[in-house]
């Protein structure tokens, strides 16, 4: 067996749940509740593996910011076993998914987009992981509808992460499944209207 492949696995399975308990850490308690020694106790490892990873808090931060990133890009990963049209579906469709809509995934992207708005180094991570969404929807919406220039995919794809984000706040407030369905709806009706 190669032990570089076994050793490759479990630094990243160590990697992967220092930053998942960063990011229950930031969902329960903010920026206040994430600091090394809390971050080992939550992912059951010892404060010097931790530090091995990470340097300091803000590394740890920034990491979980990236990880959002990879999740986001994920949402609207085109899937090439379907057709553009039913691929930009599903992506609308995704943002709406049970796990998403829980108390603990609104509460983290709450405290995250808070701390890009509190440090530039955070909000650089953040804006350009937006940036980074918006030109995948945009993608989407340009593949099932060919005959729109990038502008226009690129603004409805705009207006379309305005209801997102407003189904996500709201989402907490207990709206219910209909309204989060219309939410849907209306982000199709946006992303496949005529060509003006």
């Amino acid at each position: 067996m190669d032990t570089s492949t076994v050793n490759s696995g479990e630094q990243l399975g160590r990697q992967s749940r220092i930053l998942e308990a960063v990011l229950d850490l930031l969902s329960r308690h903010g920026i206040s509740g994430v600091n090394m020694r809390a971050v080992a106790r939550e992912a059951g490892v010892a404060l010097g593996l931790v530090n091995y990873y990470y340097e300091d808090k803000s590394s740890l931060i920034r990491a979980a910011l990236h990880r959002m990133d990879e999740h986001d890009l994920m949402l609207v990963a085109p899937d090439p076993s379907s057709p553009p049209d039913e691929q930009l579906r599903k992506a609308l469709k995704r943002v709406a998914a049970a796990d998403l809509l829980t108390t603990r995934y609104l509460s983290l992207r709450l405290h995250l987009w808070a701390l890009a708005q509190a440090d530039e180094d955070f909000g650089q991570i953040n804006a350009a992981a937006f940036d980074r969404y918006l030109d995948g929807l945009a993608a989407l919406i340009g593949n099932a509808k060919p005959e729109l220039p990038w502008d226009e995919c690129r603004r409805r794809a705009d207006d379309i992460v305005v209801i997102q984000n407003g189904m996500w706040l709201t989402a907490l407030l207990g709206i219910d499944n209909a309204a989060i369905q219309r939410s849907i709806a209306r982000t199709e009706q946006i992303a496949f209207a005529p060509a003006e």
